[in-house]
């Protein structure tokens, strides 16, 4: 609802439908909008008969995780423009599949990464590069953003009838219903989401890729971490960091999905900090650090004593950058161009893959991997984990976390060396009709 009163308060845009297979969410929402900007939205339950329409130029795609790929790609072939939200695929052939369309059909599609819109944090990125605080040491990305436990049942749950639960399953597996909430709570499944690694952090990891200068995947990945201090039914991890190595400087994206301590998990949640924000994108130079915060669109450049030294403001909405590229018929104006969207998504799918692929181990068999590798960056990164954990009184040292499999990756080919089991794992089998044929 954010993304359609965004569009719809854009001059010359008026947003003429909703679609949404919960017959209960699409008539609440098209009568508040309605009585909002008075015209009621038409409602669709199935994508493609919305797409058939010739008054609709382009779509918003603000689905679950699961149905980004399939929608874009089918909305390009019928001739439709598409913003589509992050992450923009499932996994790696869902990726590239949907830069050949959108190439193919020549539409313009706008990747969600809303903070590739910053004219603040890109300055802020010309600056570092240009030399003037010597040479990039790392990139870091955090998601310090406590999330409770969704519960756990004990068996199938009944879809309410004003669900069509086939199609919001869509393209992933057909399974029953085994947690509370279907809706919200389908970001901790890995059937049809990513975890914070592809909910939060793929706004950080896009950044950090960008401050890097990197325009392919990486050439290596691993991951270290869990679903941790609950058992629920979600079965991504809530404390995570994942290490990538890019011929710049590394890479580190970390996820804390657990209060500051133990002590704040038994009161009110509240995020842990960095630089004032629980949520940012960071590059260390040799003088000094740059700090991208991703709400309101400020860069903030300190020198190592904490000291700010410069400060970037101002950025042009994302929602508008779009239209005016649709306008233009130009995705060279767009500020989070698909192919951009489907690397950073895809990075945040090389770490799931490392992760899938892992083993237990505890807290010091994390580090002692880090140090075989001489990888001073990322053994801070898993020791700051481990001290958060142990904060919050996880005993790490059972064998508690995931040690992900350190994984070597052919940016070029676009395929895991040696290890096609990982490979498999950024592969999902299509699902009847919810599929295509670059898909199957």
């Amino acid at each position: 609802m954010g993304l359609a009163n965004g569009f719809q308060n854009i001059d010359g845009c008026d947003v003429v439908a909703f679609c949404d297979c919960d017959a209960e969410v699409l008539e609440r929402q098209r009568n508040s909008f309605g009585e909002k900007y008075g015209a009621r939205p038409d409602g669709e339950r199935d994508i493609r008969k919305m797409l058939e329409r010739d008054d609709i130029h382009a779509v918003v795609i603000a689905t679950p995780n699961h149905w980004h790929a399939l929608m874009t790609m089918w909305a390009c072939e019928a001739g439709k423009d598409v913003y589509v939200e992050k992450p923009v695929c499932f996994d790696l052939r869902e990726g590239q599949a949907m830069v050949k369309i959108a190439r193919d059909t020549g539409r313009v599609v706008q990747t969600g990464t809303q903070a590739r819109s910053s004219s603040a944090v890109a300055e802020a990125i010309e600056h570092v590069r240009s030399g003037a605080v010597g040479d990039i040491l790392y990139a870091r990305g955090t998601c310090w953003k406590p999330r409770k436990s969704i519960g756990r049942v004990s068996g199938a749950q009944q879809v309410p009838d004003h669900i069509d639960y086939d199609m919001w399953v869509g393209p992933a597996p057909m399974k029953p219903l085994e947690r509370r909430n279907l809706h919200y709570d389908w970001h901790w499944d890995s059937d049809t989401g990513n975890g914070d690694l592809g909910n939060q952090g793929i706004h950080q990891v896009d950044v950090c890729r960008w401050m890097l200068g990197e325009d392919t995947l990486a050439r290596g990945v691993v991951s270290v971490g869990g679903r941790l201090g609950y058992h629920d039914d979600g079965d991504t991890p809530n404390s995570q960091v994942v290490i990538y190595d890019y011929p710049t400087a590394p890479m580190i994206f970390e996820v804390r999905g657990l209060p500051k301590d133990k002590a704040e998990r038994a009161g009110k949640w509240s995020m842990d900090s960095h630089r004032g924000s629980g949520i940012t994108a960071g590059l260390k130079c040799e003088g000094g650090e740059l700090v991208a915060y991703h709400s309101g669109g400020r860069a903030v450049l300190y020198d190592n004593d904490g000291k700010v030294i410069k400060e970037f403001r101002s950025g042009t909405p994302h929602d508008r950058n779009f239209v005016q590229a649709v306008r233009s018929g130009r995705s060279d104006m767009l500020a989070a161009e698909i192919e951009e969207g489907r690397l950073s998504s895809t990075l945040c799918h090389q770490g799931t893959a490392s992760h899938e692929l892992g083993r237990p181990g505890t807290g010091t068999e994390a580090i002692e991997l880090l140090e075989s590798m001489n990888n001073t960056v990322g053994r801070e990164a898993v020791q700051g984990l481990c001290d958060h954990l142990r904060a919050n009184e996880i005993d790490i040292d059972t064998p508690a976390l995931t040690i992900g499999a350190v994984l070597e990756f052919d940016p070029v080919a676009e395929r895991h060396v040696g290890r096609p089991d990982a490979d498999d794992v950024l592969e999902r089998p299509a699902r009847g009709q919810y599929s295509h044929d670059l898909l199957s």
